[in-house]
């Protein structure tokens, strides 16, 4: 990273930054060209390594590429704003990017698990996903990150 001085090195505070997106992009292995596509997802600890689950339809681009070469890179941001400096104007943010695996959810209490995690992201404690109609028609894509790296320029506050 060229930028040390806004690189994030402690795990628990890259995982905190990932935990504070709303969406994450997943960049996969493209025929052609790299394919990278936004998603709505979830994330929890497991065995010190951050996992993210999301969930898709069960056929498309996005399932035929990552079932073709399930390595992909994760990327989620938080825009804070823009603003002027002495050396010009800056954007002001955190972001987090990670490196993995993904592989399709098959177990139906790891599919309800997945869910869980992603629903509770975005503040759906509790939602009765068991009773969920056409829950069998998606798919939950769980990707282990083994490597993730932060970074961030924050507002000066003084």
């Amino acid at each position: 990273m060229r930028r040390k001085d806004r690189e994030v090195t402690d795990p628990q505070e890259i995982f905190d930054i990932l935990k504070r997106c709303d969406t994450v992009r997943i960049a996969v292995y493209g025929e052609e060209y790299p394919y990278i596509v936004p998603v709505s997802f979830g994330t929890e600890m497991i065995e010190g390594k951050a996992v993210v689950y999301f969930h898709c339809a069960r056929e498309g681009l996005k399932v035929d590429l990552i079932r073709a070469n399930p390595r992909v890179c994760v990327e989620g941001d938080i825009f804070i704003k823009i603003e002027p400096t002495d050396h010009g104007i800056t954007t002001r943010y955190e972001s987090v990017i990670g490196f993995g695996e993904c592989r399709f959810v098959e177990d139906m209490d790891e599919i309800v698990h997945g869910l869980k995690v992603l629903t509770e992201h975005y503040g759906y404690y509790n939602y009765p996903l068991e009773r969920c109609r056409g829950i069998e028609h998606l798919f939950v894509g769980k990707i282990v990150l083994d490597e993730m790296t932060g970074k961030r320029n924050l507002p000066i506050h003084g």
